[in-house]
């Protein structure tokens, strides 16, 4: 007769067992992919985290769709530019949802841009995108705010007579200075306390996106609510966010909306009150808030960190910074304004920051996308509420479609006469329904920045420093070592 503990035991095993059974018949009718394992599924193998070159080895066994399991909920990964340019635009619209995890969930509730779904995504995104295109996306208006930064941003850098400067708070402050233009509707002088609050918050959210910590409260959310952690400062950042953006809201409806918006907040402002009819509207502070955050936080980050990037390589390798400098002198002369359209007589200079963007690769993992219907991906059926996860890095990556892709060569860009030659595996704002709502001002940041700079000054290490190094610190975006640089006057 068995004792308790052997009963036990063997009801352990038993579940154990059925656990792995159901795992492989559910799989059969997914994508291939390693064997899950009860419980956990794939999470051992994947040391809990979804690592892009991981991913890409296990594209080499399992193909460039394939299943992880993250516990006993299915993953659909695509891996190499078909797989992910295919199953995100095939079907676009069957792929738009976003997947609300524990983490975004709490912090965000589903409200604002990026981290909406459904109903509520489809129209904040959408009235986002016409306030932005009234505030002059694309147009000269915008424009203008972002070559104002960037005399600026030269003027911080001219500052610094050629001494060694650390060039990431000056680039983060002129970056996000565009977005809080856009937004608030002012800029930040480089030394505002609040200014420098909203930095450190920021700072900290990213970080914590690639951390041990991240990953624990995406699995155990009902465990890590009720312990101390990184996950509580995550938090109470994003919370210096939120208080700020209500702050301003109050103070723009305290002054009134204006009949013609200067900002953002004025535009959503003035929606907010023709829906006070009694119509039910999906248009209130809370979506405002966070829609607030979503573009302070997606406008500021990303950009100037691929910047920083840029004058890291430029250092790297001083015969390409050499030929853009050559190029833009030749071209643009000395005292010539540098607008957006002026890319198109420089494709050197345009193959190097889009390089830059690809080298780079900001971005290790595209958000997860949520079916919102029943689709066919790659030939896969898929279930309404299958999450699929695109490998951006995979594409910008991919040896099918970049000649040397683990190193940095603008000729990716350019054809056999020196021309500029667009990829379509340059997915850096990743594609479909969910591709990045501030792409244009963000092509136009990083075109008058970077060709302002190289205009400006030759970036050259510190004294005493002979090398640096190219390889990422993993946190929500990749992000480079610590480095200084000097800006000598040209």
């Amino acid at each position: 007769m068995l004792t308790i503990s052997q009963a036990l035991v063997a009801l352990i095993v038993f579940f154990l067992v059925m656990q792995f059974l159901n795992l492989q018949q559910a799989s059969k009718r997914l994508p291939p992919g390693p064997v899950p394992l009860p419980l956990v599924g794939n999470l051992l193998q994947m040391k809990f985290q979804f690592h892009r070159d991981l991913l890409m080895k296990l594209a080499k066994t399992h193909g460039d769709i394939f299943t992880l399991w993250f516990g006993r909920t299915p993953i659909i990964i695509l891996n190499g530019f078909h797989a992910v340019k295919d199953g995100l635009t095939t079907h676009p619209e069957d792929v738009s949802g976003r997947l609300l995890s524990p983490f975004f969930k709490t912090m965000a509730k589903g409200k604002g841009i990026m981290l909406a779904t459904g109903r509520n995504w489809k129209q904040q995104r959408r009235f986002g995108m016409m306030i932005l295109r009234n505030l002059g996306m694309g147009k000269k208006g915008l424009e203008y705010r972002v070559q104002e930064e960037a005399r600026h941003l030269l003027e911080c850098f001219a500052s610094m007579k050629g001494k060694p400067l650390d060039p990431s708070f000056p680039l983060f402050h002129s970056i996000s200075n565009v977005i809080c233009a856009v937004v608030f509707g002012y800029r930040f002088p480089s030394e505002d306390e609040n200014f420098h609050k909203l930095l450190k918050a920021t700072e900290n959210i990213f970080r914590f996106g690639g951390s041990l910590g991240y990953s624990l409260y995406e699995f155990f959310p009902w465990i890590m609510d009720h312990l101390p952690g990184p996950h509580k400062k995550a938090f109470s950042s994003y919370e210096v966010l939120n208080s700020f953006t209500r702050k301003e809201i109050r103070k723009h409806l305290e002054r009134g909306i204006p009949d013609n918006p200067e900002d953002f907040i004025d535009y959503y402002l003035a929606e907010i009150e023709k829906a006070k009819d009694g119509t039910k509207s999906a248009y209130d502070e809370d979506n405002l808030a966070h829609s607030v955050i979503d573009l302070f936080l997606g406008g500021s980050e990303t950009t100037s960190t691929t910047l920083h990037w840029g004058l890291l390589y430029m250092v790297a390798y001083p015969d390409i910074q050499e030929k853009v400098q050559q190029e833009l002198e030749a071209v643009l002369g000395s005292s010539q304004l540098i607008c957006y359209e002026d890319r198109r007589k420089v494709p050197y200079t345009n193959a190097v920051i889009h390089e830059i963007q690809r080298f780079s690769n900001i971005i290790s993992v595209g958000m997860p996308r949520i079916c919102v219907r029943k689709t066919e991906l790659l030939g896969f059926p898929l279930s309404k509420g299958t999450i699929v996860l695109p490998n951006i890095a995979s594409s910008l990556y991919d040896p099918k479609q970049w000649n040397s892709p683990r190193q940095f060569n603008p000729g990716h860009f350019l054809d056999k006469d020196g021309n500029f030659v667009n990829q379509e595996a340059f997915l850096p704002f990743s594609a479909g329904h969910r591709v990045c709502l501030g792409e244009n001002l963000a092509r136009t940041e990083l075109f008058i920045f970077f060709s302002n700079l190289l205009r400006a000054f030759t970036l050259r290490l510190a004294e005493g420093v002979k090398q640096v190094n190219i390889e990422p610190v993993f946190t929500s975006t990749l992000q480079p070592h610590p480095y200084r640089v000097c800006a000598i006057p040209r």
